[in-house]
C-alpha cells in the first residue's frame, strides 16, 4: 500500500469508503450463499469497471467497502456502477430473490461515501473488516 498511481498527466490515488443498504432494509443476505453471491457480484462488477476493491464486508442488509479508483470517475458514478451492476448480476444468479423486488431495485437510493487517505487507511479497513462483530451478525447456512 502507500503507492500512488502514475498516469500520463496525473499522480495520486483516490480511495473511498462506501456503504449502501438494501431497499426497505430487508435482510436479503442472511444466508451464507446469498452473502457470498452478492459479494462475488460486487467484485465482478468492480473488476469489469477498473474499480479496485481493497476491503468488502456484506452484512444481512447493507454493504461496506473500501475501493480505489482513478481520478477520472466520480464518487456517484462508482456507486452507480457497483449498485446497478451487482443488482443485475445478483438477480441473474438468484432469480427467486427478485420476487421481493419486482421492479429490480435491490438497493435503496441512500448511500454513504467518504474519501480516505493513507493515514486513515488502517482504521477504515479495520472498521469494515469488523462489521460482523460490530453488528453481532450471525449468518444461517
Amino acid at each position: 500500500m502507500n503507492q500512488y498511481s502514475r498516469n500520463s498527466h496525473s499522480v495520486g490515488v483516490v480511495m473511498l469508503h462506501l456503504q449502501w443498504c438494501t431497499k426497505y432494509r430487508y435482510k436479503m443476505f442472511g444466508k451464507f450463499k446469498y452473502k457470498n453471491l452478492v459479494s462475488a457480484c460486487i467484485r465482478k462488477t468492480a473488476s469489469r469497471n477498473k474499480i479496485k476493491i481493497i476491503e468488502l464486508e456484506v452484512e444481512p442488509e447493507h454493504v461496506h467497502c473500501v475501493v480505489e479508483v482513478s481520478f477520472t470517475i466520480s464518487t456517484s458514478k462508482v456507486l452507480q456502477i457497483l449498485k446497478g451492476g451487482s443488482a443485475k448480476l445478483f438477480f441473474e444468479f438468484a432469480p427467486k430473490m427478485r420476487l421481493r423486488y419486482p421492479r429490480g431495485h435491490l438497493w435503496s437510493r441512500g448511500k454513504f461515501a467518504s474519501t480516505i487517505g493513507f493515514v486513515q487507511f488502517d482504521q477504515v479497513t479495520k472498521y469494515v473488516r469488523n462489521q460482523a462483530e460490530h453488528h453481532q451478525t450471525t449468518f444461517r447456512v
